[in-house]
């Protein structure tokens, strides 16, 4: 019983998404640290993208079973909003703490909590305007930020700029596949009004942008070839190819921010 509500509540974090971001932080924080803070920041920025994926199962509840969407936990009975309502209590404090008292310190974990506030702020009111796209810019520029402050160095303007890209993109990209069924119920930011192929084109063109800001902070054509080639073909991709399209991009350009990280700014030393 207990190990299937763990998994239910995994469920409901969004557990692809979070474990992507998960992965990408502690690469990161490997590449500026060394692996020992590496995994405390990683699972101090795992706890912080549980409560948004929390949050957002539990905003969602009453659209998702207007839709039938039996694949979230609480659709499909797996979960219920009570125990859900106790793993985010639970798990607030926990992200407060780890993350300011962590290797990121106060100022670097200050930094990736404002990224998480974004998340939870997208859920409870931006998702619906046309701001949508800032929480998620601004969350993404957060956690790379938050881990280059944590060495007490200052994140060039490229690396912001590209993560910010990357952040939009993902949102334009994750609204295509329920876009018809956000419109009946009235979700409208700004990939919900622009439509489905305005979506594509601007989700491309944010990933070319990416690609091309990380590969002049460090040059490497067969990744710029690769990654260019999959972010057009997110312009036009079929709707089950879109995202594995974004996907391979992402994975290419977060190889070449940590090349470019490393290369810029080289490791910390205690």
């Amino acid at each position: 019983m207990a190990r299937n509500s763990l998994l239910a509540l995994l469920k409901a974090s969004h557990f692809g998404p979070t474990i992507a971001v998960t992965t990408v932080s502690f690469l990161l924080a490997t590449s500026l640290w060394w692996e020992g803070p590496a995994f405390v920041i990683a699972f101090g920025v795992f706890l912080g993208q549980l409560l948004v994926g929390f949050t957002n199962d539990l905003i969602d509840y009453p659209d998702d079973l207007k839709h039938n969407r039996l694949s979230k936990p609480l659709v499909s009975g797996e979960l219920t909003t009570t125990r859900l309502r106790r793993a985010i209590k639970v798990v607030i404090p926990l992200t407060i703490l780890l993350n300011i008292f962590g290797p990121l310190g106060i100022k670097g974990g200050l930094i990736y909590l404002f990224g998480v506030g974004m998340g939870v702020s997208y859920n409870f009111y931006f998702k619906s305007t046309l701001l949508s796209p800032i929480p998620y810019a601004l969350a993404f520029a957060a956690l790379v930020s938050s881990i280059i402050v944590s060495t007490d160095r200052t994140p060039p303007l490229w690396f912001i700029t590209a993560a910010a890209s990357l952040g939009v993109a993902a949102h334009f990209a994750n609204v295509l596949k329920d876009i018809d069924q956000d419109l009946a119920s009235k979700i409208k930011g700004l990939p919900q009004r622009i439509g489905k192929k305005g979506s594509r084109v601007i989700t491309s063109l944010l990933l070319v942008i990416a690609t091309l800001i990380l590969h002049n902070a460090n040059s490497n054509i067969p990744l710029l070839i690769v990654g260019l080639v999959f972010a057009i073909i997110t312009s036009f991709a079929p709707n089950k190819i879109i995202f594995k399209s974004l996907m391979i991009t992402a994975v290419v350009d977060v190889i070449m921010f940590i090349n470019a990280t490393d290369q810029t700014l080289g490791s910390f030393t205690v």
